[in-house]
């Protein structure tokens, strides 16, 4: 069984790295503000999870840079996502609000349907 997880798992990333998807054509204006944005985010996943690569998909084509914990293979990324998120699944982003506090979203379709959200502001002035 580990041996068919592990070539589908190579099978997604290979698939992730064929169909990455362009960012959007924005200003410096824009970037700036993206940028600005994605230090509030870090998104707590599995390399090869399908839901983690759609999340990240996502960010990608909105052109929001994410932060990344691999909550796999980073034992320190895995016990903040337990104490934090208080479980371990992926994917999981962490939101920092500008106080400092922290929340955590899970589910591919929350989390990109937030994304778009916090992004939209940004993309409309384009």
């Amino acid at each position: 069984m580990g041996v068919i997880r592990w070539i589908l798992g190579k099978i997604i990333l290979v698939v992730e790295a064929l169909t990455k998807p362009k960012s959007p054509q924005l200003s410096a204006e824009q970037m700036q503000a993206l940028d600005q944005l994605s230090d509030k985010f870090t998104l707590y996943q599995f390399a090869a999870c399908p839901f983690c690569v759609k999340v990240r998909q996502a960010s990608r084509k909105l052109g929001l840079p994410l932060a990344t914990k691999d909550a796999k293979r980073d034992l320190a990324a895995r016990q903040a996502l337990e104490q934090g998120g208080g479980r371990i699944k992926v994917p999981c982003l962490r939101i920092e609000d500008d106080s400092g506090e922290a929340s955590w979203m899970y589910e591919s379709d929350d989390i990109i349907a937030y994304l778009n959200q916090q992004t939209s502001v940004i993309m409309e002035s384009n």
